[in-house]
């Protein structure tokens, strides 16, 4: 929220940082790890500075938060969710900055909206799906309401695109508890939303989303069928890092399809197009973040342990470092079980029990559909008659999991 509000301000993170006092490497690393591992006062100096209100970055609206020595640990998450749940529920939404006063009330209740969202999707790396969910619908269905209240067009459009982003993420969160009937109509929402906004390059990124939505769930035609559809969009407005997100998306489908020179294709250009995103230039939408190197890597990972490839996970293995120490603690066991999987392939069964121990352990905590069932699959990849003891320790976990 941090990062949207300055580059919406036009500030960069060295005059952000000494304006508050702090090094340009310090907002860097604010705005690349979140709050969860930063000194809550320095989050309200920088929050106060960019005109943020507090409970929009997780904070109580007190003044004793901007000069009470914490380092975080006693922020509790539910804290943020409380103050995000009153946040949803507002009829009227404070615009989050300077910047967007410039605009109309819809604009900045659009402003506002989004940035609400962006705070969920930040909220869904270290909390369970089940907890936000509640928050998030109800976050929809107050921007359907201002939508619906708007009174003229242009707002409409906006508030529309607002919607989609909403339903997105409600379509993510479903995916994660497992409820794929319900992923499928919120995603389906989404894309009606976004053709309504008039937005051709959401409806490109909402299409993509239910694309790999479905290479995930096994249906390579049909999420390679929607991402010629996005390939159809983005052409004509290309950008470095959508080319590359939908690259990496192909690679997937094609993994799936079980077609390795397709998908070694599709990560060669996602690659290239990987090397022209500028660090400097903002993603395409709010809540993507630069699609680098690493991605591609940890795609690779992906792939690789979908198509029985271990070299292709020992090729990508380094260079996937930064996904697998990302703060997104749910992604990261998903691409332990990527890794697992390529050690299973590979013969090293102690190595992949013990990581898809972890993983599902991460499954557990989060009570994630997805990762349970992801560790499911990889056991049943284990043919073996003879069970080695980290295996039947596996079982024992796993046959006591019931979400």
């Amino acid at each position: 929220m941090v990062k949207l509000v300055r580059v919406d301000a036009r500030l960069s993170q060295k005059q952000l940082g000494q304006a508050c006092g702090l090094s340009q490497s310090a907002i860097s690393r604010l705005e690349a790890h979140g709050a969860a591992t930063y000194n809550m006062t320095l989050l309200a100096r920088v929050a106060t500075h960019l005109n943020i209100p507090l409970r929009l970055v997780g904070l109580a609206d007190q003044p004793a938060v901007q000069t009470a020595d914490v380092d975080g640990s006693d922020v509790e998450r539910r804290t943020f969710l409380h103050g995000s749940a009153a946040i949803v529920a507002a009829p009227i939404l404070t615009p989050a900055s300077m910047a967007h006063r410039h605009q109309g009330g819809d604009g900045g209740q659009a402003a506002s909206l989004r940035l609400a969202t962006t705070a969920f999707r930040r909220l869904d790396g270290t909390t369970p799906s089940r907890q936000l969910q509640e928050p998030v619908l109800a976050h929809l269905r107050l921007a359907q309401t201002i939508a619906s209240e708007a009174d003229n067009q242009e707002a409409r459009y906006r508030l529309a695109a607002v919607g989609s982003e909403v339903a997105s993420l409600a379509g993510w969160l479903a995916w994660d508890m497992g409820d794929y009937g319900s992923a499928r109509t919120w995603y389906g929402n989404a894309i009606k939303a976004a053709r309504s906004s008039g937005d051709r390059l959401l409806a490109a990124y909402q299409l993509g989303s239910l694309a790999q939505f479905e290479a995930h769930a096994g249906n390579a035609v049909q999420s390679l069928n929607l991402l010629n559809q996005v390939r159809s969009r983005l052409e004509e407005r290309p950008i470095a890092t959508a080319t590359a997100w939908l690259s990496a998306s192909e690679t997937l489908a094609h993994a799936v399809a079980g077609d390795a020179r397709m998908s070694d294709r599709a990560l060669a250009q996602a690659a290239k197009a990987a090397e022209q995103v500028s660090t400097e230039d903002p993603a395409p939408w709010p809540w993507m973040f630069t699609f680098n190197g690493a991605k591609v890597a940890a795609m690779r990972l992906t792939c690789g342990a979908r198509l029985g490839l271990p070299e292709w996970v020992r090729a990508a293995q380094d260079e996937a470092g930064e996904a697998m120490t990302s703060g997104h603690e749910k992604q990261r066991a998903l691409i332990m079980l990527d890794l697992a999987s390529a050690h299973l392939v590979s013969g090293r069964f102690d190595g992949a029990f013990s990581l898809a121990t972890r993983a599902l352990e991460t499954g557990v905590r989060y009570r994630s559909g997805r990762i349970v069932e992801r560790s499911r699959a990889l056991r049943r990849s284990f043919t073996s008659a003879n069970k080695p003891q980290v295996v039947r320790e596996f079982d024992e976990r796993l046959h006591g999991i019931y979400l």
